[in-house]
Order: C-alpha cells, then structure tokens, then sequence
C-alpha cells in the first residue's frame, strides 16, 4: 500500500518537474496558450503512431506526437505570418482542428482500445503505477515514471547546454539572430520538447494537468523573482509541491487527482499572487494607498508654499478652511493635515498651518519636476 502511494507521489513530482523546465521560457515568451495546443493537438500523431504499431506502449507514439506538436507550432506560426489573424485566433484555427481529427480517429477506428477521450482529457494518476517497466523479470517501476524521468533529464540537459543561447533569443530574439544564435533552431527545439515532454505525461495525468503544470508553477515563480535561473529552480519546487500537496489531498476524500492537483496549483498561484512582497495584490493595494497620501501631503506642502509670504497666506493656511481651498471632504483634508503634522512636513500655530523646512524642501523639489 505505502509502495502504491510512493509510486504515484513520485510520478507526480518527475512530471511536474519535466513539465516545469520548458513551461519558464513558455511563460516568458508569453506562449502559454501554445502549451495548451500542443497538449491537445498531439492526439492525432499517437492515434496513427497507434495504427502503425498496434501497441500504446510503443515509443514511436511519442515521437510521432511530438511531431504532430511542432507541426501544431508551423502551422499557427504560417496563419500568423500572414498577418491576417493573432497568434490566439491562429491556436484557436489549428488546435481544434487537430484535437477533433484525433477524437474522430479514436471513435471511428479505435473504439474499443485504450485510447478514449476522457484518459486523454484527465488521465488518471491512480492508474499509472499499474503499467510496469520490466527488465529481464526484473521489476523498474511504473513506465510513467521512467518515461518522465527521462524527460525530465532531457529538459534539464537541453537548459542546462543551451542556458545562454535560450535566455538571449528568449528576452531579445533579434540580438540572437545578429549574433548568429538561430534563434529559430532554439525556438523549434524548445517546442520540440514541449511536445514530448507533453505526450510522455499523456497517459499519466491527460492534457488538462499538463497545461496547468506547464504553466501554473512559471507563473507562480515568475511573480516572485527576476532571476531566470532561480526561476527555473523556483518552478520545480512549486511544482513539486503542488503535485504532491494535490495528491495528499485528493486521496482521503476519493475525487480526481489530476483534477485535484490542476485545483492546487490556481489555489498557489492565486496565494502568492495576493501576499508576494513587492508585487503581490497586496503589496500593490498598500503602495497605492501610501502612494495617494503622499501625493495629497505634496498637494499640502505645495499650496502653502505657493501662498508663503503672501497677503492671502493667513486665509489659505486655515485648517478649517484647507478642504475649499485644495476641493477636498473635509475628512480626508483632516487626515491629510494630521499625517503632515506626524511627518514634521508642516506645522501647527494655533488655527494656522505653517511651513517646516522639511515641508518647504519638498514642496521645493516637487515644483522643480
């Protein structure tokens, strides 16, 4: 029983850490959506690898889907060339065009095999650990796992040789091309790997999970650094954790892992994407609060600057009268004069607001702008 659990936690982590690596350059290329294609258009390529070999097991489904992947990548790439329609409207032309020539395929010619539409759609991690790898009698463990596994180091190494050349045509792709990087080779070798990386993961978790782990655990880490390769090592972690925290918790209460794993990992971005410090929707929320007060105490400092010295400067500094004159309610000019007093911009004699030096510095300054 423990051995069972182990399994299917261990499947989870290799695919998620597989589908991370290539997903980081997919969501700063802004190609998420073609995560999402991809995973969908590559049925076609397994049904008629499947119809030439007569074995789902066998490996020329992978490169026959991840064929049919790259090609999913020209043909959205041609519609865009054409400058007739957007990259979405392009996805959304060739993807379910492929995707229904697969679900055609399988209903008509297939029927009876394992190859439905619901395994493609959700998989079934539970499953996964009964299709074992053996090697003269000797048990390996569940082929998803070898299969991922493998992917995993062929992403990693693929990273780890083309770091520079990835990085450069990833963030400016015409400075590769003046530097003889074929940003156009990397770009396809990449998709290329999304595809198989994509159909390895197939069987194991179905085409919803593997979008969501290609992109949801970039996404996440995208938030929380500027660092390319600490968003690499980031995104495995996140994925990681959301696999196995998905797991844990689909188990006692018996509902769809994949389902549940797809769940934790929006509830993760959705949590980093409000307290992430910086740029966190709280964070941003804060600074535009502190961001107005500020601005209203310069729009304090500014006016009586302006009325310094003046016959009129007596009337304009009044604190019961500053909300005519800034057309402010007189409770926020009340919190306003309230702040400036604590932050020694301005000072106070009896009914009057006077200017400190500070005050007068910025009042200063922010004219000069």
């Amino acid at each position: 029983m423990i051995q069972d659990h182990l399994d299917i936690i261990l499947i989870a982590i290799v695919t998620a850490s597989a589908c991370a690596l290539p997903g980081v350059f997919l969501v700063l290329r802004r190609m998420t959506l073609m995560s999402d294609a991809i995973s969908h258009a590559i049925l076609p390529g397994i049904v008629l690898a499947f119809f030439l070999t007569h074995n789902i097991s066998s490996p020329l489904l992978i490169l026959a889907a991840a064929a049919t992947g790259v090609l999913t990548v020209v043909f959205v790439e041609l519609l865009q060339k054409t400058k007739l329609v957007k990259e979405d409207a392009a996805i959304g032309l060739v993807f379910p065009a492929l995707f229904s020539i697969g679900v055609i395929l399988i209903s008509r010619f297939a029927s009876n095999v394992h190859l439905d539409t619901d395994a493609v759609l959700l998989g079934e991690l539970a499953y996964a650990r009964f299709n074992r790898l053996e090697i003269f009698g000797y048990d390996i463990g569940p082929i998803s796992f070898s299969v991922m596994g493998g992917m995993l180091l062929l992403n990693l190494a693929f990273i780890l040789i083309f770091y520079k050349e990835l990085k450069l045509a990833t963030f400016d792709a015409s400075l590769a091309a003046t530097l003889g990087f074929a940003p156009t080779l990397i770009h396809y070798g990449l998709m290329t790997l999304v595809s198989m990386t994509t159909v390895g993961a197939f069987d194991a978790v179905g085409s919803i999970l593997v979008v969501a782990l290609i992109a949801g655990p970039p996404a996440t880490a995208y938030l929380m650094t500027d660092s390319l390769a600490r968003m690499l090592i980031l995104s495995v972690i996140i994925g990681c954790v959301n696999a196995v925290s998905g797991y844990l918790l689909a188990y006692p209460f018996g509902v769809s892992i994949a389902g549940t794993i797809a769940t934790v990992t929006f509830l993760v971005f959705g949590l980093i994407f409000l307290i992430v410090p910086n740029r966190g929707l709280i964070a941003i929320a804060r600074r535009h609060i502190r961001q107005k007060w500020e601005f209203a105490q310069t729009m304090l400092v500014i006016h009586l600057f302006n009325h310094e010295g003046l016959p009129e400067a007596h009337e304009e500094s009044e604190i019961a009268h500053l909300h005519e004159h800034l057309q402010w309610e007189p409770t926020f000019a009340t919190r306003v004069v309230k702040q400036a007093l604590n932050n020694r911009y301005v000072s106070q004699e009896a009914t009057q607001l006077m200017l400190t030096d500070r005050g007068r510095s910025i009042a200063q300054r922010a004219l000069v702008q």
